[in-house]
């Protein structure tokens, strides 16, 4: 069973930064599109943005040049960075393939708050 573990989360203040790190024991994982979600309070799970197998990349337009996703095939982990952070960023984030979802990890909390 693939397992997706999410970390780096935290309280920040607004316009701060943070880097989300998500490992997948799944040995496919270098050819894998792979996706950062967030879902905050009260409100349904959004694709923020992908990363494929050539490290091609798309991003939500809320997050567009705030957000980078990176991945390293060697470590099965992809990251999320996360500059100049808004109050509306506050959210729990996963990974997950994209497509065929695995079965979600626990997320990491992010909280934008001054």
């Amino acid at each position: 069973q693939v397992q997706l573990v999410e970390s780096g989360g935290g309280l920040v203040q607004p316009g701060g930064s943070l880097r989300l790190s998500c490992v997948a024991s799944v040995s496919i994982f270098r050819i894998l599109t792979m996706g950062w979600y967030r879902q905050a309070p009260g409100k349904e799970r959004e694709l923020v943005g992908t990363i494929n197998s050539v490290g091609n990349q798309n991003y939500a337009d809320s997050v567009k040049g705030r957000f980078s996703i990176s991945r390293d095939n060697g470590k099965n982990t992809v990251y999320l960075q996360m500059n100049s952070l808004k109050p509306e960023d506050t959210a729990v984030y996963y990974c997950n393939r994209v497509g065929n979802l695995y079965l979600w990890g626990q997320g990491t909390l992010v909280t934008v708050s001054s």
